[in-house]
């Protein structure tokens, strides 16, 4: 199964601290404005998506439950063609983001789909 989104080791790591600390976690990544292009991690619930919003995916940590990664339809359609992986990285993490405190920032990393990965999801006609 093609994926769209992947996580780093040590990104899972931190993400299963902050679930002992905060509960179920979603992301949402940014599309601009006052914190960059940075994935936003919030405790589910906290952070509403709606129907312009696209399910890229959901991470496997190791916990009961995947973390769900959104984007904004919008943005989407500039990033439909890239696979996206979630890093971590020492600095300070973005102002609502729950990794804020750490001394950590969540950051996305990305690449554009190679032509199986095209095919999979029907992007290449």
């Amino acid at each position: 199964m093609t994926e769209r989104v992947a996580v780093t080791d040590a990104a899972a790591s931190l993400l299963r601290e902050l679930t002992a600390q905060h509960g179920p976690l979603m992301f949402h990544q940014s599309g601009g404005c006052c914190d960059g292009s940075s994935p936003m991690c919030y405790p589910v619930g906290m952070f509403l998506t709606g129907p312009g919003d696209v399910e890229l995916g959901a991470l496997d940590v190791g916990l009961d439950d995947p973390i769900r990664v959104f984007m904004s339809e919008s943005q989407f359609e500039y990033w439909k063609y890239t696979h996206l992986t979630i890093d971590v990285v020492e600095g300070r993490g973005a102002g609502f983001s729950v990794e804020g405190p750490t001394g950590m920032r969540f950051l996305t990393r990305s690449r554009m789909l190679d032509d199986a990965e095209l095919d999979a999801l029907g992007l290449r006609a």
